[in-house]
């Protein structure tokens, strides 16, 4: 179950999909905001935060939902968001991924979970069930989950922030062993028959508490 170097890979990675993702910071906005992440070397710190928790969770329930069970791996998602900002967040970017990967790749698999789930799953769930459809692997599951909680996050500091773009880039590619390690344990944590209730529940109750005051400003540049 390598990884797959296919154009169904790059393009469910590539952050201009119609499926949301470039609206949100993963909670860079409020942490710029409150003075935390200031310049790049804050940055490459929050980044590889994220990556350590929300990347390691993401990754594995991406795995995971690669399976199949899906509902309840989706139930599993949620016990490990306790923002209410942040899961309806992941519902809205879970809901447009699936619809997305719908078009892409049509799979009755992906039509049943959306009757299943009007609301949309959480984001890495839609995220295996649609890498699945699109004939890739747990490990391409995994690794566009991982990926994707350092690279929005990324991007979204050369608008908050004013960096570099080169630099933003030099950070990503700094943390390119340590994603390629979290990949790898997420597959393990995900393998076939594997207990989901055991997935990795790494938190931030910081970002948590960001998130839900993020969401009553009046003005933001992204959902969250």
């Amino acid at each position: 179950m390598g990884g797959s170097a296919s154009s169904a890979l790059l393009l469910l990675a590539d952050g201009r999909l119609p499926a949301g993702g470039h609206a949100h910071s993963g909670g860079l906005e409020e942490a710029v905001a409150a003075g935390r992440v200031t310049g790049i070397a804050d940055l490459a710190a929050y980044l590889a935060g994220r990556l350590t928790t929300t990347g390691r969770v993401d990754a594995a329930l991406a795995a995971a939902a690669w399976w199949g069970r899906a509902l309840e791996v989706d139930a599993e998602a949620v016990a490990r968001c306790p923002s209410p900002a942040w899961r309806r967040a992941g519902r809205a970017q879970g809901r447009a991924l699936l619809r997305a990967g719908q078009r892409m790749w049509p799979a009755s698999a992906l039509a049943d979970l959306a009757g299943a789930c009007p609301d949309g799953l959480m984001w890495p769930v839609a995220l295996g069930a649609v890498a699945a459809a699109a004939s890739l692997g747990p490990h391409d599951a995994a690794l566009v989950g991982a990926q994707s909680s350092v690279s929005g996050a990324a991007w979204a500091a050369t608008r908050l922030l004013g960096l570099d773009p080169f630099d933003v880039a030099r950070c990503q590619a700094d943390l390119g062993p340590a994603v390629d390690a979290e990949v790898e344990a997420a597959v393990r944590w995900a393998a076939r028959g594997c207990d989901i209730r055991r997935l990795p529940a790494a938190s931030a109750p910081l970002a948590d508490i960001g998130a839900q005051h993020h969401v009553t400003w009046e003005v933001r540049l992204f959902a969250s």
